[in-house]
């Protein structure tokens, strides 16, 4: 009974797995700073990124979170390096010395790590750009319901986007470990300005121009099979914290 048990846990973990021999994740980790001490947080943070995360597989971006109930919170980020590399970075006595002293003591306690797998099937970056502000949507998705989703919800709507919105940049991760906490999948918008947020919401309808008529409602009621629900946060790319630059090469989201 126990290895059934096992079994059922580890099987949406399964229906991710792709045929293929290697794959990258992003390593994030949630970052809670005091409040009162966000100057010498940031401080600390940026000096210890630029020390040891400024190139490599192992360079980190930070990311501030701007909207829902971890705003104000920060996002670090390493990767994509495959997992083979996780545990061949900076750590270290001096690097870990240097985390401990700059860093922690200007955090509270409360944080969260994940590891995201890329998705560059799913994934569009047509050509190389400069990150300023992302949209990141986690998805809760139904327990062994994992595959069908991505059938048909997430490559339905990567058809209309190739087609509707060609020059449009976004990224697909799946969390590589099980969580309760409803981020099960991420898609991630990357956009220059906030005025995008604004622009006329023409999805359904070109979701029809693609599918047919009548796919939308269908579509839908292919979400609400499949998913819990989503949430939405903004973030907002901080270079000045960051040990790597803004900029992202098409080429290597490939």
């Amino acid at each position: 009974m126990k290895n059934i048990y096992c079994i059922l846990l580890l099987f949406p973990l399964c229906l991710f797995a792709q045929i293929q021999d290697s794959f990258t994740v992003f390593e994030n980790g949630l970052l809670t700073p005091d409040p009162a001490r966000v100057t010498e947080f940031e401080a600390g943070l940026s000096a210890h990124n630029k020390k040891y995360h400024a190139n490599g597989l192992h360079a980190a971006r930070v990311y501030l979170i701007s909207s829902g109930p971890n705003t104000g919170r920060y996002v670090w980020v390493r990767g994509p390096l495959p997992w083979s590399a996780v545990d061949q970075g900076p750590a270290g006595s001096e690097h870990d010395a240097d985390w401990n002293t700059k860093v922690m003591p200007n955090m509270k306690v409360e944080g969260d790590q994940d590891y995201w797998r890329f998705r560059p099937e799913l994934s569009h970056f047509p050509a190389d750009f400069d990150l300023k502000n992302l949209l990141v949507s986690y998805v809760d998705l139904k327990r062994f319901r994992h595959t069908e989703f991505i059938d048909k919800v997430i490559k339905k709507i990567q058809k209309v986007y190739m087609q509707e919105y060609p020059d449009h940049t976004y990224g697909v991760y799946t969390n590589e470990l099980a969580n309760n906490g409803g981020k099960d999948l991420a898609w991630i918008d990357f956009f220059p300005a906030t005025a995008w947020l604004g622009r006329p919401d023409t999805f359904p309808i070109k979701f029809e121009a693609v599918h047919g008529d009548g796919s939308f409602i269908k579509f839908l009621g292919d979400v609400e099979e499949t998913s819990h629900g989503e949430v939405e946060e903004l973030w907002i790319f901080r270079e000045d914290l960051s040990g790597l630059s803004g900029r992202v090469a098409a080429a290597a989201r490939q």
